[in-house]
């Protein structure tokens, strides 16, 4: 019986994984990963990873967000969605360097790891309170997406700044504001849309969990 209850789990535990990345292949290989909202853009990349984190844990949504990283990466070598400022997230396009594979994968991979820390972190601080449950789904959501746009933005100010803003044809004095502009805009709504899926996906497969890991 010991045996047939721990396969369980991870038969359960390997399902969720495969179809999570198959998910995160989907939006980041496919049109699909793109949803227009008014003027703004929001990009799904993330929401894999996050739901990765919080339901699997945070081995789990490290190991997606390096998934998500992988795939970034091979998009934007082979079929960058804009070339002249591939050089950001792949070293094969110049001036791209070390410092473009550490944009493309580690923000992504402490997406993962946010998400999950934060969600097993408030879940702890509100355990038992009432009306406690969509906060911690969706502050750990949006605490994961911001993860990824602060470390993607700031990464690309701080290693590529000069070389970002040539890429772009504007003022290297301007670059710090357009940044600020976009994690206010896109960010901001990325991070939505993450606590959003937390609280929309995460809490009903909790659930299911928990009636079928006994078992």
């Amino acid at each position: 019986m010991a045996t047939r209850s721990k396969k369980k789990p991870n038969t359960l535990f390997i399902a969720q994984f495969a179809i999570l990345l198959a998910l995160e292949a989907i939006v980041c290989f496919t049109p699909l990963g793109s949803i227009p909202i008014g003027p703004l853009v929001a990009t799904l990349a993330m929401l894999p990873v996050i739901v990765a984190g919080i339901l699997l844990g945070t081995g789990a949504g490290a190991a997606m967000g390096f998934a998500a990283g992988l795939f970034s990466f091979i998009v934007w070598t082979f079929m960058p969605p804009n070339p002249v400022t591939a050089f950001v997230f792949t070293p094969t396009a110049a001036p791209g360097n070390f410092w473009s594979l550490v944009i493309c994968f580690v923000p992504r991979i402490l997406t993962g790891v946010v998400a999950s820390l934060m969600f097993k972190l408030l879940s702890r601080l509100l355990d038992g309170k009432k009306g406690a449950t969509g906060v911690i789904y969706a502050v750990s959501g949006v605490l994961g997406s911001l993860t990824n746009t602060l470390l993607v933005m700031g990464g690309i100010y701080v290693f590529f700044g000069k070389s970002y803003a040539t890429a772009m044809d504007i003022s290297f004095n301007l670059l710090l504001g357009i940044i600020g502009t976009t994690i206010l805009t896109n960010g901001v709504l990325e991070a939505i849309v993450g606590g959003l899926v937390a609280c929309g996906v995460c809490i009903p497969m909790k659930k299911m969990m928990r009636r079928t890991l006994p078992l």
